[in-house]
């Protein structure tokens, strides 16, 4: 019978923010996976709890060897927990990896779920929520930096990004750039930590704040691209489409009020489209 590989969300920065079941899970791992061994020492001493099973380390440097180790303890019935520095794995952080590994080997996954920078920052942005993506890190080059903001440019839904401090000026005058100095956005920082701060602004704005140098642990929120205005329609054409779809079967009445809603018009400006198309026959 193979074993259990759980992903388990740590603290982004205020230990009591911890799952309960994660002191749970660190106690009864047959095998904890931890992306830096000290500091999961560290939290396990201020969780009050005494992992049993064996640590290994699973990190950018080593997790391609080290995932067929850990698919062949699973394998053999072990429970691996796989925890990383802060929030959930895989999240820009090791993880997918030995989670493509298992679900091909066939093992079970399951999750405890914790903080998250992403969610966090979104929530206290005071940007629109109902629809977003998240893009990590940005490329270290610039060049190539500036093309996948060029790719971003029209992007309806709101972006989530991490950065670093060292590249958190030229990352927003890039955005500024490509985005407009005027977006809106939110730079987070130190989420949930001591000096939490979340500064709200224009592209613009933030990146000349950010020239005075920013520090911590970074999320960075941006407005989704606004909407384009809707082309204009003349009359005749508006006339035309309404034909169409009584021409189709729609009653006349329908077909004035979907026509409006496609041209983002009122429905008495339709209506009289379509009396003076038909006066004009």
């Amino acid at each position: 019978m193979t074993g259990l590989l759980v992903l388990a969300g740590t603290p982004i920065g205020d230990v009591e923010d911890a799952p309960p079941r994660l002191a749970k899970e660190l106690a009864e791992a047959d095998v904890v996976a931890a992306e830096d061994t000290r500091r999961l020492r560290r939290l396990a001493q201020a969780l009050d709890v005494a992992p049993t099973g064996r640590i290994v380390s699973y990190f950018e440097g080593n997790e391609v060897g080290r995932t067929p180790e850990l698919v062949e303890a699973l394998l053999g019935g072990a429970r691996v927990l796989l925890v990383t520095d802060a929030g959930m794995p895989s999240v820009s952080d090791p993880g997918y990896r030995l989670v493509a590994a298992a679900v091909e080997a066939g093992v079970r996954i399951t999750a405890v779920p914790g903080p998250s920078a992403v969610l966090t920052a979104l929530a206290l942005s005071g940007l629109p929520v109902d629809r977003f993506c998240f893009e990590g890190f940005l490329p270290r080059k610039g060049g190539e930096r500036a093309a996948r903001l060029r790719d971003l440019s029209a992007e309806p839904r709101t972006m989530v990004f991490f950065e670093s401090p060292h590249r958190i000026e030229e990352s927003l005058k890039a955005m500024a750039e490509a985005f407009g100095a005027e977006r809106d956005a939110a730079v987070c920082r130190e989420l949930t930590k001591t000096y939490e701060e979340v500064k709200r602004g224009r592209l613009g704005e933030l990146a000349d704040w950010a020239a005075d140098g920013v520090r911590g642990e970074i999320t960075v929120v941006v407005a989704g691209a606004p909407a384009a205005p809707p082309t204009a329609v003349d009359a005749a054409e508006l006339a035309r489409r309404v034909a169409l779809r009584v021409d189709a079967g729609e009653h006349r009445k329908e077909a004035i009020a979907a026509v409006a809603v496609e041209a983002g018009l009122p429905k008495r400006e339709v209506f009289d489209a379509v009396v003076a198309a038909k006066s004009a026959s």
